[in-house]
């Protein structure tokens, strides 16, 4: 169980561009309105922001710009400077390059330097992993004051030129879901008013033997297969797996945390899509808890949309409050949780 003293001192978003909504899109790929009326009863997907401009493809926000951007937010936010800075965890599936690590282009954005840096590679769990790691080396005493970071640009992996009438509908689905964002958490060993406890993060790998839901290749429409797809994803295999494990994650928490479903006041679900979410909240059966979910305003942004959840949450909790968050990540059947509670 994570240590009491890991505090949330404030959390950061940022998006990229004005909000694109179904219309928006409908007009993009020249389908009729009916196509709009299909990612709202199908996706679940009212808006999303993209930091590549629609029409020509052109990158108008790299990801470096909008973690440092969230980052910048979450540190203001928090009282402190940069300086006072001495680890930054970042998660994204989707970096700038693959070297210099954007986590050390977002350090240099951001003025600091002289601090330990990590960058994961991961999907939807990502932002927990990192959660995890920063604050074990908060509570390991190797630092003191964390920058937690989680960001991605899913657009850049889908060309302007789609078609979605020539589509196989686990793309189509792919298509309209995602959107682009970035947020960030400061996490320190010292307490400040209103500043609650990190109390428990859970990742757990459960993909052995089974073949991924979903993969991404790292060039997306730049490599030399003009018929490959840079994203596949088995979306009925997501739709049966991905509500179950949510599930079992979320009793798992209070199993560890000794916690019964009345102790928890807030539930922040897995934010693969609105559709899901609801799919998700409905099995789940907790209507005493408060869901706090984004999806629908921002598109699914992967790493992100822990920290949009966190930033609506933290206003709301109240002396002695508890909430319980999960992720799910179906590149390889990964299962995340984590507690928040307010002293």
């Amino acid at each position: 169980m994570a240590d009491p003293r890991v505090h949330i001192r404030s959390i950061g978003t940022a998006l990229p561009g004005a909000p694109i909504d179904n219309a928006g899109l409908a007009r993009h790929f020249k389908m009729t309105a009916s196509f709009a009326q299909w990612i709202d009863t199908y996706v679940g997907t009212s808006f999303r922001h993209f930091a590549f401009d629609l029409d020509t493809g052109k990158r108008e926000y790299s990801l470096a710009e909008l973690g440092a951007e969230a980052g910048s937010r979450a540190i203001a936010n928090a009282g402190i400077e940069p300086g006072e800075l001495d680890l930054i965890v970042m998660a994204t599936w989707s970096p700038d390059q693959l070297i210099p690590a954007t986590v050390n282009i977002v350090a240099d954005r951001l003025g600091v330097n002289d601090l330990t840096t990590f960058q994961l590679q991961s999907g939807c769990t990502g932002a927990l992993q990192a959660l995890d790691v920063a604050s074990q080396l908060l509570i390991a005493g190797r630092h003191r004051t964390a920058l937690v970071i989680g960001a991605d640009t899913c657009f850049k992996h889908f060309r302007p030129g789609l078609d979605p009438r020539r589509m196989e509908p686990g793309h189509l689905v792919n298509t309209v879901l995602f959107g682009d964002g970035a947020g960030a958490a400061v996490l320190s060993r010292d307490p400040a008013p209103g500043a609650p406890l990190l109390r428990h993060v859970s990742v757990r790998l459960t993909g052995l033997n089974r073949a991924p839901g979903q993969s991404a290749d790292w060039f997306g429409w730049g490599d030399t297969l003009p018929d490959h797809l840079p994203i596949a994803e088995d979306y009925k295999a997501i739709e049966e797996a991905v509500p179950a494990m949510a599930v079992e994650m979320f009793h798992e928490l209070l199993e560890e945390l000794d916690w019964s479903v009345e102790d928890a006041d807030y539930l922040l679900p897995p934010q693969l899509s609105g559709q899901m979410t609801e799919r998700i909240t409905g099995l789940l059966d907790v209507a005493g808890l408060q869901e706090i979910s984004c999806v629908r305003e921002t598109g699914n942004m992967g790493n992100a949309l822990p920290f949009f959840q966190l930033e609506l949450l933290l206003p709301r909790m109240g002396a002695g409050d508890r909430a319980l968050g999960v992720a799910i990540e179906s590149s390889k059947w990964i299962k995340s949780g984590f507690a928040v509670e307010m002293p």
